[in-house]
C-alpha cells in the first residue's frame, strides 16, 4: 500500500464522521453555550438605566418604592416617577418632552415629598446631581451601572467597560497562538476552561468598577481560548466533507447560549446573581478533562507519531472500522510528518513571505474584523428594538438558528465558501444601511434582522473558511491571526454605538458600508470547498488561487 497517504485520506478509510466524531462534537459543543452566554452578558450586566437626580430628603420614600413587590410594576412605576416630576426639570427632544438625567431643581426641598409640591413653582434654575441618582428599576434590579453610577460625566464609561471583555479577546488570541501550537488543542482548551470558571465567578463579587475592569479582561481572554480551541478540535478530526457540520453544530449551539443569556437575565435581574449562574454554567465543560484527546493532526506536524496512531486506532475502533486501517499507518504518518517543515510552526514571517498566503491572509484578517464589528454592533443593539430588552434580545438569538443552518445548503453548493460569504455581506451590509434611515417600528426591526440573520450566517462560515484556507503547521496561527483582526471589530463595535448619541444613523451607516466593503474583497479568497487540508506551507499551492 502507498506511503503517500495524507491523514484526510486515512480519516475517509475509517470513517470522517462516524460515532467517535458525532460523540466528540457534542461534547465540544458543552463549552458554546456558555461561552455564548459569558461573552454576551455585558448586554444585561453593565446595561444602561433610566435614571435622574436623587433627593436626598426624599431618599426613604424612594426606597418605600424599591421595596414594593415585582408583580406591582405599575405601582413601582406610578411611585418612583412621581419623585421625579416634582424635583426634575424637563426639555424638548426631537418633538418629545423628557426629563434631564443629570439635572434637579436648585431648590429647598422639604424633609417629607408631598403630592403637590413641584420644584419649578419655585425655581426655574438647575444644578448637577448630588453624586447620587434615582434608578428605574422596572427591568433591572442591578447592573454595573447602577452599583458604580456610570451615568452623566462618567457615561464614557459604560461603552469602555463593554469593550473590556473584547479587549480581552484580543489578548486571548495571542494566548491561543501561542498555546496550541505548543502545548496543543487540548490542554489549551482544559486551561482555559478551568480558569474561565474561576474569572466569571469573581467578576459577580467585584467592589469597584477597576477591579471589574481587570477580571472582565482576562475573563475575555480565557472565554476566547475556550471557544476557538474547541472548534479547531472539532474541525481537525473531520474530513473535508463534513468540517461544515462540526462549524454549523457549534454556531447552533452558541445561538443556544444567546437565547438561554436572554431567558435566564429575564429571569435573574441582578447582576451579580446572573454572573454566578453564568459561572456554574461554564462548570459542566471540565467533564471534558476525561473525554477529549489531543488533535491527530496536531500530534503529527509535532511528529509525535505513537499516540497519533494509538488515537487513529481508537477512531476507528469506535467508528467500528479497524479493519480499514492499512498495516503501514505508523511508516504513513511518519512520511507525512516530514512534510510539516520538520516539525516547526510558522510564525507571522511565514505568512508575509509565502505566496499567495500573503494576500489571503491580509484579506481573511479584514473580513473577520468587519464581520465581528458588525455582529456584535447588532447584537448589542438588539435591545434598543423593543421597548422589552430581554425579548428583543431572545429573538435576536433566535434569528442566528437558521441563519446557521442555512450554511450547510449554501456553502456546499456551488456558491461555495467564498461567494456565500461574498453575497451574505453585501446583503447584510445594505439592510444596515437601510436601517440606519428608517423611523422605529416594525419595519425596521425586521430589515434589522435580515441584516442581522446574513452576518450570522457569514460569521459561521468564516470560521470554517478560515480553518480550512491554512495549511496544519499554520492552522492555529492562522485561525489566531484572523481571530485577532476580528477583535478588533468586537472592541470598536459599542464604541461605535455611542455614536448614535451624536447621529442615530450613524452606529449602522458605519457597520453597512464596512460589510459592503468586506464582502467584494472576499471574491479575491480562494475557495476550499472540496478539497484537502494542507498540511505544510508547501502544500498551501495546492489550492487555487483566482485572480
Amino acid at each position: 500500500m502507498t506511503t503517500n497517504m495524507k491523514f484526510d485520506d486515512i480519516l475517509l478509510l475509517i470513517g470522517d464522521f462516524g460515532a467517535y466524531q458525532i460523540f466528540l462534537l457534542t461534547m465540544i459543543c458543552l463549552s458554546a453555550v456558555p461561552s455564548s452566554m459569558n461573552s454576551l452578558s455585558g448586554v444585561f450586566l453593565i446595561a444602561e438605566v433610566d435614571h435622574w437626580c436623587a433627593v436626598e430628603e426624599w431618599a426613604d420614600g424612594v426606597n418605600d418604592c424599591y421595596d414594593l413587590p415585582e408583580s406591582s410594576n405599575e405601582e413601582y412605576l406610578q411611585c418612583i416617577h412621581q419623585y421625579r416630576k416634582s424635583a426634575v426639570p424637563t426639555f424638548l427632544d426631537d418633538g418629545e418632552m423628557v426629563y434631564a438625567e443629570c439635572e434637579k431643581y436648585d431648590a429647598t426641598y422639604p424633609d417629607q415629598w408631598s403630592e403637590d409640591y413641584l420644584a419649578s413653582d419655585f425655581t426655574n434654575d438647575t444644578t448637577s446631581c448630588d453624586d447620587s441618582w434615582v434608578y428605574d428599576r422596572a427591568q433591572y434590579a442591578s447592573t454595573v451601572v447602577t452599583d458604580f453610577d456610570l451615568v452623566c460625566d462618567k457615561k464614557a464609561l459604560v461603552e469602555t467597560s463593554q469593550s473590556l471583555f473584547y479587549f480581552g479577546y484580543l489578548l486571548g488570541t495571542i494566548m491561543y497562538t501561542i498555546s496550541a501550537d505548543f502545548i496543543g488543542r487540548k490542554y489549551t482548551l482544559l486551561i482555559s476552561i478551568t480558569v474561565n470558571v474561576l474569572l466569571t465567578l469573581a467578576t459577580a463579587f467585584s467592589t469597584s468598577l477597576v477591579m471589574f475592569g481587570i477580571l472582565r479582561v482576562f475573563n475575555g481572554a480565557f472565554d476566547l481560548c475556550m471557544y476557538t480551541a474547541a472548534f479547531v478540535i472539532g474541525t481537525e478530526f473531520l474530513g473535508p466533507s463534513r468540517r461544515v457540520y462540526a462549524g454549523v453544530l457549534i454556531s447552533v449551539m452558541y445561538a443556544f447560549g444567546y437565547m438561554t443569556l436572554g431567558l435566564l437575565a429575564y429571569l435573574i435581574r441582578d447582576w451579580r446573581t446572573l454572573q454566578i449562574v453564568i459561572a456554574c454554567s461554564i462548570s459542566p465543560c471540565l467533564l471534558l478533562i476525561v473525554i477529549l484527546p489531543e488533535s491527530a493532526r496536531w500530534l503529527i506536524s509535532k511528529k509525535k507519531i505513537e499516540p497519533a496512531v494509538e488515537l487513529i486506532k481508537k477512531v476507528a475502533e469506535r467508528n467500528k472500522t479497524a479493519e480499514k486501517l492499512p498495516p503501514n499507518l505508523q511508516e504513513m504518518l511518519t512520511e507525512e510528518s516530514k512534510g510539516s517543515t520538520e516539525g516547526e510552526n510558522a510564525t507571522f514571517i511565514d505568512f508575509i513571505r509565502t505566496p499567495g498566503l500573503r494576500l489571503t491572509t491580509l484579506n481573511m484578517m479584514f473580513n473577520w474584523s468587519i464581520t465581528s464589528l458588525v455582529y456584535f454592533g447588532l447584537s448589542f443593539n438588539s435591545v434598543e428594538l423593543g421597548s422589552n430588552d430581554y425579548m428583543t434580545f431572545f429573538l435576536s438569538g433566535l434569528v442566528e438558528i437558521p441563519a446557521y443552518l442555512i450554511c450547510i445548503p449554501l456553502i456546499g453548493s456551488s456558491l461555495g465558501r467564498k461567494w456565500s460569504t461574498c453575497l451574505l455581506e453585501v446583503i447584510g451590509g445594505i439592510s444596515c444601511i437601510i436601517t440606519a434611515f428608517l423611523a422605529n417600528g416594525v419595519v425596521k426591526t425586521t430589515v434589522a434582522m435580515v441584516g442581522k440573520f446574513c452576518i450570522s450566517t457569514s460569521f459561521a462560515i468564516i470560521y470554517i473558511y478560515s480553518a480550512e484556507i491554512f495549511p496544519t503547521v499554520a492552522r492555529s496561527a492562522g485561525v489566531g491571526l484572523c481571530s485577532t483582526s476580528g477583535r478588533i471589530g468586537s472592541i470598536l463595535a459599542p464604541l461605535i454605538l455611542a455614536l448614535k448619541d451624536y447621529f442615530d444613523f450613524l452606529p449602522l451607516l458605519i457597520y453597512g458600508i464596512a460589510a459592503v466593503g468586506g464582502g467584494l474583497l472576499v471574491v479575491f479568497l480562494p475557495e476550499t470547498r472540496g478539497t484537502a487540508l494542507p498540511d505544510n506551507l508547501g502544500e498551501y499551492h495546492g489550492i487555487p488561487i483566482e485572480h
